[in-house]
């Protein structure tokens, strides 16, 4: 495993990092969960992410039992906060109020006595841009959260956080997390890059492999039991256009070329860029775990003549 630095801090992050988004609290339970982190922990993954609203709020709890036997200090833990997870008109946004009645919930589910990372899952229009940073420097304050960050933030808004931050003498966001993937680009590489690479944010990026598209698993259809094949998840079914599955196809011959695989591809395509401190996958199996983890060496085949090829197969490089 390799470790990045996240952004310009002294923080090192795996560089493949192990999220509990739809997994968690859904498809596994503790003894999976535990399995699973304990197995990614094992190969050297350091930096496992969560968010008060996934499963509503048992990815947290499952996440907190499976590392309690795990050294805390070898561990980065983050979660967000923005979306509904308490009763009334105060129970979501990023006030000062629901921020930090909502790190302390975070805390009592992941069992833990502080964040390395905490997030501002969305951008809140109704919360003054200065009470949140002015609330996350009080946290760090207090030792309740390390480094704080944003998710799905636009560059103008990261800007602007920053900006308040060392106006006030302030402790300014650190990294973002945006989707990214081959098939959604324009966000990190035209308006977040500039700012990541000026102000120093490291980019930890979720859905590497599309919702699983990019794994290739469905290039011969919706095997059974599989997200897409789920009610609650038919919303990946739209993505599954002719268009995009003859790319992934492609794409899934190039990878046996290269003698990787199709999700390996697609992780190290992300790896190759600078800005990326980590990125963050999903598993459900110790298989699916370890194929991700094999991306770290499949970086190193991806040559200018690889970056082309791949180009030629995707026709969706953006431009300003």
């Amino acid at each position: 495993m390799h470790y990045r630095r996240l952004g310009r801090s002294g923080l090192k992050v795996s560089e493949i990092s192990y999220g509990a988004w739809v997994t968690f609290g859904n498809q596994l339970g503790v003894k999976e969960a535990a399995e699973l982190i304990h197995a990614a922990y094992d190969h050297g993954i350091n930096f496992f992410d969560n968010a008060d609203v996934y499963a509503r709020g048992q990815a947290e709890i499952l996440m907190g039992k499976a590392i309690a036997d795990l050294p805390r200090e070898a561990l980065v833990l983050s979660s967000k906060v923005f979306w509904p997870t308490m009763p009334g008109p105060n129970g979501r946004g990023l006030s000062r109020k629901h921020i930090v009645e909502s790190v302390h919930a975070s805390l009592r589910r992941l069992n833990t006595d502080y964040l390395d990372i905490y997030y501002c899952h969305r951008f809140d229009p109704d919360t003054p841009v200065e009470e949140v940073v002015y609330t996350m420097n009080l946290l760090i304050q207090q030792g309740k959260i390390l480094y704080w960050g944003t998710s799905e933030w636009t560059a103008a808004q990261i800007v602007e956080a920053i900006g308040i931050a060392r106006q006030h003498h302030l402790i300014p966001p650190t990294v973002e997390q945006p989707q990214y993937n081959m098939f959604h680009r324009r966000q990190v590489e035209i308006d977040l890059a500039p700012v990541a690479q000026k102000f120093g944010i490291g980019l930890t990026t979720w859905s590497p492999l599309y919702s699983g598209i990019l794994s290739g698993k469905y290039n011969d259809g919706i095997p059974e039991g599989s997200r897409a094949s789920l009610e609650s998840m038919a919303w990946i079914r739209d993505r599954l256009t002719p268009d995009t599955i003859a790319k992934v196809r492609q794409l899934s011959a190039l990878a046996a070329e290269l003698g990787v695989t199709t999700a390996q591809l697609a992780i190290a395509w992300l790896l190759r860029r600078k800005e990326v401190s980590s990125v963050i996958t999903g598993a459900s199996k110790i298989g699916q775990l370890k194929e991700n983890l094999g991306a770290t060496a499949a970086l190193n085949k991806l040559g200018n003549d690889v970056l082309e090829r791949i180009e030629a197969i995707l026709q969706n490089a953006p431009e300003e």
